[in-house]
């Protein structure tokens, strides 16, 4: 990491940061915990430095989200005051989203990344990409979804002697992932209690072959090389009593000419990734679900990004 080695200033009350950060479809299938593709799915937040010490959030979320939403923002900004070695100040954090809570799009980690990125620049602190994926994965303990939330494009991230370690490809905007996103959420906890501590060599094979081959597929960009790989056997079959529609909808899709599908993180969106016919693919799955919303999305490239700074 970059860590500063002096203490920053804070910065002048009414400083304005506001920050742009991309939904996630994380796992793929096989890849658990390792692969992700940043969406064209935003979440938009801004930062206001205030005189007090108190953090404020804005938005007009459900009192529960909205709680949920605040631990997440005050446990953020505490990493970020002690790692940048940052006096601690006040502000108002806002923020208008295209990413639902809890639906397996990555958006806890892209509120992570955004927020993280957002006092970066409100600082001037100078920590680099890798260094706020660091610190946004320190928050979520895994680094799939910030690190596509953080660089864009397809990710495959790792822990390596304890740090991050993340290699990332373009994604052309030929590709396109259908997601079905139902009105109901899934608890991204209780989903990662289903999965067992343990899997038979065989299934451990597979996920391994199957991960590999879809890395490979997403660097030459051969997608059509997809098709046949996006089969996972170590935690979908197990999160199913969560997602019941979940096989019924990707095969759909695949019937409809998608070249396969997956449980988006934990759900319960579900992707269906296509060259071709995606209107197609996304009323073939929405015949299983009418009780969702289906968007076709090509992937972002770009990350987390500043949009604006001045003073409010």
């Amino acid at each position: 990491m970059n860590i500063p080695k002096r203490p920053h200033a804070r910065p002048a009350p009414g400083s304005v940061v506001t920050v742009r950060v991309p939904a996630s479809t994380s796992n793929l299938g096989p890849g658990f915990d390792t692969l992700s593709v940043a969406l064209q799915l935003y979440k938009r937040i801004e930062v206001t430095a205030t005189r007090s010490r108190v953090i404020t959030f804005v938005s007009s979320l459900s009192p529960s989200d909205q709680e949920a939403v605040n631990l997440l923002i005050n446990e953020a900004a505490r990493l970020f005051f002690k790692r940048a070695r940052c006096r601690p100040f006040g502000m108002i954090v806002s923020m208008s989203s295209d990413v639902p809570l809890s639906r397996g799009l990555g958006c806890s980690a892209a509120l992570r990344v955004g927020l993280l990125a957002a006092l970066n620049e409100l600082t001037k602190a100078g920590l680099d990409k890798q260094t706020l994926l660091e610190l946004a994965t320190e928050l979520e303990h895994h680094p799939e979804n910030a690190a596509a939330a953080t660089f864009g494009g397809f990710n495959v991230a790792g822990f390596v002697d304890g740090r991050v370690r993340c290699i990332r490809s373009e994604v052309a905007s030929c590709l396109k992932f259908v997601t079905l996103i139902p009105t109901y959420q899934v608890s991204t906890a209780k989903a990662r209690q289903l999965v067992p501590p343990m899997f038979s060599r065989a299934d451990t094979l597979h996920n391994l072959n199957r991960a590999a081959l879809i890395a490979a597929a997403f660097a030459t960009g051969q997608y059509e090389m997809l098709a046949g790989l996006l089969e996972d056997r170590v935690h979908q079959p197990y999160r199913e009593t969560l997602v019941p529609h979940m096989n019924k909808i990707i095969k759909a899709g695949e019937k409809a000419g998608a070249l396969g599908g997956w449980l988006s993180g934990s759900g319960p969106s579900v992707t269906c990734v296509t060259l071709k016919n995606a209107a197609a693919v996304a009323r073939a799955m929405q015949r299983q679900l009418k009780a969702a919303e289906v968007k076709i999305l090509a992937a972002d490239n770009v990350g987390v990004k500043v949009l604006s700074r001045g003073t409010s």
